[in-house]
């Protein structure tokens, strides 16, 4: 009878039991893989290898000289024209801060336009606001915030310039308090192709805005470094195959006869009234006076270091 079949192995049920199968390893198995990776990421290739070995180079590299941003509390600039020049001459700024109502004339007008043109913020607050925010000095009606500067290490402006394949070229100054002074002097180096300038951190003029507008633009792309101790900065410079040459009135030397200035070289320049530091002045390698026949006693700093670094350059070149 049917259903009753006595033949071995024969099915009696329509559901179907376990089979062995390849688990979709077949399926999978004709799926692609996608694109095939550029060399670079091919282990074991050559050009991998090489990617791999420019990477260690560049977690190795000493970092290079920072400009502007950061540490620090920010400065503020008070009054039409202060602000106006700020803008125009490029010191930079995070937010232009306007007094309700003010007075729309010519100074105002600008200086919201050169803001505008630059993407600098704009911020309208009433009087009051701005009379605590300058602590009630005579801003009438605009103000304008800098962001604190960012100095290098001393040590980034010697290593950028043997990076680069050239003798540093470094201007380190020593108890000099104008921001003009020190804004004079960034011109001056990158005028005559220096890699930076050097501040102590105390008793010594900053990156202010005063001295972003001496600088004429010039701060944008030459590196000021602050050192805690200028004396052990000098010593390292020393250690880096640098000759450390200060200037002074009673100099053993006069600066035409300096032959050292077409090799690695830092010149410390000090103040107009003291000059330079008895422990500074130590520690160069040859103090060099410039000669002066009009018989003038001595040369503000700004001008100083641009006489030295013009004779730099003509040595260099």
């Amino acid at each position: 009878m049917a259903g009753n079949s006595q033949r071995r192995n024969r099915r009696t049920s329509n559901k179907k039991g376990m089979q062995v199968g390849s688990g979709g390893q077949r399926r999978r198995g004709l799926e692609g893989k996608g694109p095939t990776p550029p060399a670079s990421a091919r282990k074991g290739h050559v050009k991998n290898r090489i990617a791999n070995a420019k990477a260690k180079q560049a977690a190795h590299r000493r970092p290079a000289p920072r400009r502007g941003g950061a540490k620090g509390t920010s400065e503020l600039v008070v009054g039409r024209n202060p602000v106006f020049e700020a803008l125009r001459d490029g010191v930079p700024a995070t937010t232009l801060y306007v007094q309700q109502f003010i007075e729309n004339d010519e100074r105002v007008r600008e200086a919201l336009q050169l803001a505008a043109d630059r993407g600098i913020n704009l911020m309208e607050a009433p009087r009051p606001e701005l009379d605590r925010m300058t602590n009630g000095l005579n801003h009438q009606g605009l103000v304008l915030q800098v962001p604190p500067y960012e100095y290098a290490h001393p040590e980034d402006l010697a290593a950028a310039a043997f990076d680069d394949g050239e003798d540093p070229l470094i201007v380190a100054l020593d108890g000099v308090t104008d921001p003009r002074n020190l804004g004079a002097v960034v011109r001056s180096v990158a005028a005559f192709g220096g890699h930076g300038v050097v501040v102590p951190e105390r008793r010594a003029a900053g990156m202010t805005a005063g001295a972003w507008k001496t600088s004429a633009g010039t701060a944008a792309r030459t590196p000021v470094a602050r050192a805690t101790n200028l004396t052990r900065t000098l010593e390292g410079y020393q250690k880096a195959g640098m000759t450390v040459v200060g200037l002074a009135a009673d100099g053993e030397m006069e600066l035409q006869d300096l032959e050292v200035l077409d090799g690695p070289v830092v010149i410390v320049v000090g103040s107009e009234g003291k000059g330079l530091s008895r422990l500074v002045g130590e520690t160069c390698d040859v103090r060099v006076r410039i000669p002066m026949p009009g018989g003038a006693e001595s040369l503000n700093a700004g001008v100083a270091a641009g006489v030295v670094l013009w004779e730099a350059a003509r040595r260099r070149a």
